[in-house]
């Protein structure tokens, strides 16, 4: 397990885009995620909230700043080793969920453990079930990602950022796509996800209901925190 007290530590990450004036668009933005706390980040369009997603799930390294995930500072590490951090430690839900539709739903779930290559395929294929089952989509296993509705297709991909077991989950309106009722389940989801396995959440919306009732929610405006 991890010693770090803190699974997530932003300190003074700034960004700006160049094209071709120069925009500030992150300023001094500092916050820190602790293990098991379930964080949502608002503010109206184009304040800088995707933006800074892409850079703490180490996409982005065309920053100021650091970004310390689990201890480790990301800071000039290479591309292998941000990969690698990305494939333990991240889980990602999307608003869109990039499932593979030419792939069914458990080959869906076990592709990022596959790719990790800790465990065999059949260990793999039985942690990918639980996953499924743990979600209520155990009985949609064998079908084809396109087969199903918007609110299991976007179920199966909280399972695959689950796969690997990762010390925290980003999301980027993972419930922007869907009606009140999905919404609602993805929310339980995720609230059931800090609570029973002790990972953090940091999730991206625009649903103020849904920030309203997570454990903290991140206000931000014009590239800086807020509240």
């Amino acid at each position: 397990m991890s010693t770090a007290t803190n699974v997530l530590d932003v300190r003074k990450v700034n960004k700006s885009f160049h094209d071709p004036v120069t925009i500030p668009v992150l300023k001094d933005v500092t916050l820190q995620v602790k293990p098991g706390e379930f964080v949502s980040i608002t503010g109206k369009s184009g304040c800088g909230k995707s933006t800074l997603l892409y850079i703490l799930s180490t996409m982005d390294t065309d920053y100021e700043g650091n970004v310390v995930i689990d201890g480790e500072s990301t800071r000039g590490l290479s591309g292998a080793r941000l990969s690698a951090i990305r494939n333990e430690k991240i889980g990602f839900v999307f608003q869109f969920h990039y499932l593979l539709p030419e792939f069914s739903v458990l080959k869906n779930v076990m592709l990022p453990a596959l790719k990790l290559s800790r465990k065999s395929e059949q260990e793999v294929e039985a942690d990918a079930m639980a996953r499924l089952k743990e979600l209520d989509m155990q009985d949609q296993a064998l079908k084809m990602a396109n087969q199903l509705s918007g609110g299991q297709k976007q179920r199966v991909a909280i399972a695959r950022a689950l796969i690997n077991d990762p010390l925290i989950i980003m999301g980027d309106e993972p419930t922007g796509n869907l009606d009140s009722r999905n919404s609602a389940i993805v929310f339980d989801i995720f609230q059931h996800i800090a609570a029973e396995h002790h990972r953090s959440l940091l999730v991206v919306t625009h649903d103020n209901d849904f920030a309203s009732r997570t454990h903290r929610n991140i206000v931000m405006d014009d590239g800086r925190i807020v509240a």
